[in-house]
């Protein structure tokens, strides 16, 4: 049975917020993806991570904004450690093992992080009071907009900095071929590194964003991050904006699952997936390989 207006709106609301978040995930995983072939598991870790410093640095009397841009920066300072770390010293390895090296790395951060942290979960206030809006029937909280205006803005960022700057290019390029922008001169290493840390930021800026509605835990980045790498799958493994595109659909249909069975919400949303795969395996956007 169809929902309610009011309630289908309400749905479709938390799906975007939710989908948006999911989409931000799955754009990190695109980024290293395209960079090196390799699927980054801890990219849950890096949500984790902007979340719990995010709820840290506001707790200690941090104004907000200062706050999320310490966690966002902390964390993208982490992708580019773990890149030097423990991805580079292994790159001439096979792809599954630099895949098995991110797990281990996912598990190590998250062990770091309940040791830090604890195993509770820790509260973070809303960006701007928890009054919420209404249209159409449907309760917007202030901190809806904040993230699905966050998340545009980091879309159109990220879309400038591949069409309109020669570090985004050169990122594309060794996207499309590694050794042929090596001949001409692109630092590739240096090009894989830059995905880690971007990918580290929108990690962490998705983090610190939906901490005030999820609250932070030291083992929050496992299905978040599974959520996203559905999105990437979803949308087209590589294509960023299928990614994006991904992400919100997923978010769409848990949220829309949640309303009809609550109890089902993360099977309908993964079974319409798998479904989606068996009619066309590279996904919404994806491309045809030969």
């Amino acid at each position: 049975m169809i929902p309610p207006v009011p309630y289908l709106l309400q749905y479709v609301v938390s799906g975007v917020t939710l989908g948006s978040i999911y989409g931000m995930i799955a754009l990190g995983f695109t980024l290293i993806y395209n960079a090196t072939g390799v699927v980054n598991f801890a990219q849950g870790e890096f949500v984790a991570y902007g979340a719990l410093i995010a709820i840290s640095c506001s707790t200690a009397g941090f104004p907000m904004p200062l706050a999320v841009l310490a966690a966002v920066a902390a964390v993208t300072v982490l992708g580019a450690v773990l890149e030097r770390a423990a991805i580079r010293p292994a790159r001439g390895s096979s792809v599954i093992t630099l895949i098995i090296i991110t797990i281990g790395a996912s598990i190590l951060l998250r062990g770091i992080a309940m040791w830090v942290w604890g195993p509770d979960a820790l509260p973070m206030r809303h960006f701007s009071g928890e009054k919420p809006m209404q249209f159409g029937g449907a309760s917007i909280l202030p901190q809806h907009l904040w993230i699905m205006g966050i998340v545009l803005a980091t879309m159109i960022a990220l879309w400038l900095l591949g069409d309109r700057t020669q570090v985004g290019k050169a990122m594309r390029a060794c996207a499309m071929d590694r050794e042929a922008a090596q001949l001409v001169g692109i630092p590739a290493a240096r090009m894989v590194m830059l995905s880690f840390a971007l990918s580290g930021l929108l990690g962490g800026l998705a983090g610190a964003i939906v901490a005030p509605l999820a609250m932070g835990e030291y083992n929050m980045g496992i299905m978040l991050g599974l959520k996203g790498f559905a999105g990437a799958i979803l949308g087209g493994m590589g294509n960023p904006v299928g990614a994006a595109l991904g992400g919100v659909v997923l978010g769409l249909l848990e949220s829309l699952g949640a309303g009809l069975q609550s109890g089902y919400k993360d099977a309908i949303a993964f079974g319409v997936m798998l479904i989606v795969l068996l009619a066309r395996p590279t996904g919404l956007l994806g491309r045809r390989a030969r």
